[in-house]
């Protein structure tokens, strides 16, 4: 049943009062009828406030007749008063996001570039895996060597368009060269010039990181805002993927038995490891499930950390490996002498000594090899998905999936991995 309140009635949620004059007053006054928001949405406080309007309005119409002073067509009400002092403080409010105030530190002197970064880089390195970090160090550090003498406040958007625009200049072996570890961007843009350079890719990474540290420096109160918010990265970044190894360049590959990862290459051909999850391995982590054989476990542990949740497993190993990793330590780590650089650069000594230079061969490669041969054996994607540790692309909503189902068995994982055969 709908609420009739007299002279009231509802627009949307609020509660609007209109009332007409006599013709007489209507005449004098120039206007139709009193209308008057009551600033409610509560049917029992809109009683209340049409008979305070209505006592205003018998007061309109007696001095309209009698030629006493007309006090308008509205009255400051207590309710009315307080409606605009909350929209006042409203206003007061968006005011201030115009022209933005992110506590900066009172009374301080702007501090450089350069003691910003240093106090950066030692929080990041306490949160970042050591790739990572590394990274982020590469990119700051660019930035330092030409910035660092400046006060915070002194960066503006030229010096962020600056930047960004000699980014393109730097070389791909900037950092694999010894001569430029430290050097400065001038230097090494200088080293650079006759040398291939960095993609879309490597430059919009840099400028991220950049942007990162100044939005971290916006929040400790150094500065109102990043003064490179503004500056658009606008390079089209063209995905560069890896390339899949044929079965005789694996071939070629394990004949060489490449130093030292000679065992690591073959692991991560037969289980679609990451390099950096296969270096990390400890003994404990080899489990052995009775009839099924024996069965790694990917999981964090002192050595490293996963890259994703997803990453979390546990991978069948091939008949072929036994033998291998009876050949490691009994304890701790099985590869102890190695780390992601280390393998990384093993393998490119490989590839140079076998001539496998194909562009975008690399030691990731054995993983996409694996993935392939359990596509070409008809593994479904998303039993694939599981024993590489990737998120699950059965359905649209990947997160439900993961919710509802316990995933493939261990007899399965079994069958997939024991019908890889490495092409030797």
């Amino acid at each position: 049943m709908s609420i009739r309140i007299r002279y009231a009635y509802q627009t949307g949620q609020v509660w609007m009062y209109r009332r007409n004059y006599p013709q007489d007053v209507r005449q004098l006054l120039g206007t139709q009828a009193l209308k008057q928001s009551l600033k409610t949405a509560d049917p029992r406080v809109a009683r209340q406030r049409v008979s305070e309007v209505d006592a205003h309005y018998d007061r309109v119409v007696t001095t309209t007749r009698t030629g006493g002073p007309q006090s308008g067509a509205q009255e400051a009400y207590s309710w009315v008063a307080q409606a605009k002092s909350s929209l006042s403080l409203l206003q007061s409010s968006l005011d201030e996001l115009d022209q933005p105030n992110f506590n900066i530190r009172a009374g301080a002197a702007a501090p450089e570039v350069a003691t910003l970064v240093q106090t950066y880089l030692g929080q990041r390195s306490d949160e970042l895996r050591p790739g990572g970090f590394k990274s982020v160090r590469y990119s700051l550090g660019l930035f330092n060597s030409r910035y660092g003498a400046m006060k915070i406040n002194q960066l503006g958007r030229e010096e962020g368009r600056e930047f960004l625009n000699l980014l393109p200049g730097l070389s791909i072996l900037v950092g694999k060269d010894e001569d430029s570890a430290g050097r400065s961007l001038d230097w090494l843009l200088e080293f650079s010039r006759h040398r291939p350079k960095i993609g879309a890719r490597t430059q919009k990474r840099i400028w991220s990181q950049v942007n990162h540290f100044l939005n971290w420096v916006v929040y400790e109160g150094d500065l109102q805002q990043n003064p490179f918010a503004t500056v658009r990265f606008d390079r089209k970044v063209v995905q560069a993927p890896y390339a899949v190894p044929t079965d005789p360049e694996v071939a070629r590959l394990l004949r060489s038995r490449p130093r030292d990862i000679d065992a690591v290459l073959q692991l991560c051909l037969l289980t679609g490891m990451r390099s950096g999850e296969a270096v990390g391995l400890l003994r404990h982590e080899i489990v052995n499930k009775g009839n099924l054989g024996a069965f790694v476990r990917v999981q964090p542990n002192a050595v490293r950390q996963l890259k994703t949740a997803a990453s979390q497993r546990e991978v069948p190993l091939h008949s072929r490996l036994v033998e291998v990793l009876d050949r490691l330590p009994s304890e701790g780590r099985l590869f102890p002498g190695l780390n992601v650089n280390l393998v990384t650069k093993r393998f490119a000594e490989a590839r140079r000594n076998t001539g496998l230079e194909r562009p975008g061969l690399v030691f990731h490669s054995t993983r996409k090899w694996f993935i392939t041969q359990c596509e070409r054996t008809g593994v479904p994607e998303h039993w694939t998905a599981s024993l590489v540790g990737h998120q699950s692309a059965r359905s649209e909503n990947q997160l439900t999936y993961s919710i509802y189902s316990a995933g493939i068995s261990d007899e399965q994982k079994r069958s997939i991995v024991d019908q890889i055969r490495l092409p030797v």
